[in-house]
């Protein structure tokens, strides 16, 4: 008989102010003030309205990576059409003695999980041989993302330190939230990161969260509650996202 996971391992929900389904059909102003999403966590990731640059929450303040790279912290008054944050309290930490190729990064961090059907968040701190971003250009609502990601400005590093942060989710939620692993970066001293696309870790440590729960809120604009969500958007935020 299989053992029931400890309580203890619950810890706090994942929270999407919108289902990312709703950003892949370019629905980019929904207008959910930051002030609202921290008060369901001091971690995670996501966009601005009119899809301005990247997002990082790390320890309850608010990064914005613009599409020229530059970096700046976003007071609550700000607004998103889609954020995924928690309340970041790990139960497990990895050690990276030595660097490592992409590849190897990832295994390792699919190694740390348990189970391939609850979501985790993920965070690591640490030093990186290599490191490929991206940050997508302001936006005007309704063009598709895949469309916007073909255009999008890409950025190197090398021999940087800095943290990595955001969640992995169950394959199965793939139009609620990105599946799988979906990382961004913020360099330890605040002037470069973006959505990561790979990275070459040297040192570091891994810390996971469990997150058995799921808090979701649906926005209630006209062209949210409008788009027919019928279409199979798994392609598009695969060339999109990864």
């Amino acid at each position: 008989m299989k053992s029931k996971p400890k309580s203890s391992l619950k810890g706090s929900p994942l929270y999407l102010c919108s289902p990312v389904n709703a950003l892949v059909e370019g629905l980019y102003e929904e207008k959910v003030p930051l002030r609202e999403i921290k008060q369901h966590g001091d971690f995670g990731l996501g966009t601005f309205d009119n899809l301005d640059g990247e997002m990082i929450m790390l320890d309850g303040t608010v990064y914005q990576i613009n599409s020229a790279g530059r970096v700046a912290v976003i007071n609550d008054e700000c607004r998103t059409p889609f954020a995924c944050v928690t309340f970041y309290r790990p139960i497990s930490h990895e050690e990276v003695a030595q660097e490592m190729d992409y590849p190897a990064f990832l295994d390792l961090v699919q190694r740390l999980l348990p189970s391939p059907n609850i979501f985790y968040a993920i965070r690591m701190e640490g030093v990186f041989a290599y490191v490929k971003t991206r940050s997508v250009p302001k936006q005007a609502n309704y063009r598709p993302l895949v469309d916007v990601a073909k255009d999008q400005p890409e950025f190197e590093f090398r021999n940087i330190s800095g943290t990595l942060a955001g969640f992995i989710t169950p394959s199965f939620m793939g139009s609620v939230n990105v599946p799988g692993l979906h990382l961004h970066f913020l360099s330890t001293d605040l002037t470069c990161g973006g959505h990561l696309l790979e990275c070459r870790p040297r040192q570091g440590r891994i810390g996971v969260q469990f997150i058995t729960r799921l808090e979701l809120s649906f926005p209630m604009t006209f062209d949210y509650l409008t788009q027919d969500f019928t279409r199979n958007i798994e392609k598009d935020l695969n060339k999109a996202e990864k």
